[in-house]
């Protein structure tokens, strides 16, 4: 298949050793239950890449028992965590749960979680793994004393066994909000994760629009990263004033967004995701439209492109005006015929992570005196280079 010739040179300046040594850097990395086979595949071809596997593969029913999504007993996974339990290396399967309301009922009732930890111990043990992800988002502020307490039992429970712990990562407030909110308030006490968990794994990816200050930093041009360093730099050091960093385990997606981007008068935006993509998807549709992807602010790979002859014709015709320029030539075209027509149009914006954009996540980690990093996600659709780069 016919690939397009861009290259990327990264300049690493070495002012200082990095803070973690190439031994004692982890690489972790999620396994969907939704691509099962190509993923557990994936990842038993580089155990000797990786230092722990997490099955993403559980969630909780209503009743607060596990609920298995994936099938672990099943053929999928049978290779893989034979050679992983071989090779020493955790099998740590995560927990999804995204039901704020009965995450808020289940944990809030002594009983019912000193019921819910049973079960969590229970399956840790009978499946024989070497500990427990807990990923619980979208949770209430009000929960966060109960999860807390959660953690306290559960660790106490586990025993020897490893407790992780996922979490949404936090943007400072100043570039969160354009007034920040009096008296706010977390669903995560950061000091009782870090009491608890062994190890902790942020969520920095999806970023999106979350950080206002970059936003209006990148706004000359389309900007929906899936993480921006710069971004990525703010909430390391804000998580590393609460959680010690070498229990701290930096998330590095492996995808990215297709978008349909509304532009008008000197404005790109609003944004709207149409589907996930990975990298061979975003190779091929660039191809097929005839564009050619580029580096952009956020380190990432993106363009634009035109999915109706109608518009393309429009916007081919479209003269660029002084000061509208860019590699994105469809993105640029089209905020030159809305500027010079006062009409709005729409382009698709494609924007993923590639492997280059994630080695420099996983410096970023090393030099930040991390733990490892935790990739999400091993599903064998990710960039081939990013094993080269961990």
């Amino acid at each position: 298949m016919k690939r397009f010739g861009f290259f990327v040179i990264a300049l690493f300046v070495m002012s200082a050793p990095l803070a973690v040594s190439a031994a004692d850097f982890g690489v972790s990395g999620w396994i969907p239950y939704w691509a099962a086979k190509d993923g557990a595949r994936d990842a038993v071809n580089h155990l000797d890449t990786l230092t722990s596997v997490y099955p993403f593969s559980y969630s909780i029913s209503t009743d607060g028992k596990p609920k298995d999504l994936a099938d672990m007993k099943g053929s999928n996974w049978k290779k893989l965590l034979r050679d992983a339990r071989a090779k020493g290396i955790p099998v740590i399967p995560t927990i999804m749960w995204s039901d704020t309301q009965n995450i808020h009922k289940i944990l809030s009732s002594q009983t019912l979680r000193a019921k819910h930890v049973a079960a969590i111990a229970d399956l840790v043990k009978t499946g024989k793994y070497d500990g427990i992800d807990i990923d619980y988002e979208g949770k209430l502020a009000a929960t966060r004393p109960y999860y807390s307490a959660f953690l306290k039992e559960l660790k106490a429970k586990l025993g020897d066994a490893i407790l992780s712990c996922t979490i949404e990562p936090r943007t400072p407030p100043d570039s969160l909000y354009t007034v920040i909110p009096k008296n706010l308030e977390y669903a995560n006490d950061y000091d009782a994760i870090n009491k608890y968990c062994d190890r902790v794994n942020l969520m920095t990816y999806d970023q999106q629009r979350a950080d206002l200050k970059l936003n209006a930093a990148r706004a000359g041009a389309p900007y929906y990263p899936l993480a921006d360093p710069a971004w990525v730099k703010k909430v390391i050091t804000l998580t590393k004033q609460s959680i010690d960093a070498d229990k701290l385990y930096l998330g590095v997606g492996t995808y990215g967004r297709e978008l349909s981007l509304t532009v008008s008068p000197n404005k790109f935006g609003p944004y709207t995701q149409l589907h996930s993509v990975q990298n061979e998807y975003a190779l091929d549709t660039a191809e097929e439209n005839g564009v050619e992807p580029f580096r952009n602010a956020a380190g990432e790979l993106s363009y634009s492109y035109v999915p109706t002859a109608t518009t393309q014709k429009l916007l081919s015709a479209a003269s660029l005006s002084k000061g509208v320029s860019g590699k994105d030539e469809f993105a640029a075209r089209a905020l030159a015929y809305a500027n010079k027509t006062g009409k709005t149009v729409t382009v698709n914006l494609v924007w993923w992570s590639d492997a280059a954009a994630i080695a420099e996540k996983v410096a970023l980690a090393k030099s930040s005196g991390l733990a490892g990093v935790s990739i999400f996600k091993i599903d064998g659709q990710e960039d081939d280079g990013l094993w080269d780069s961990l």
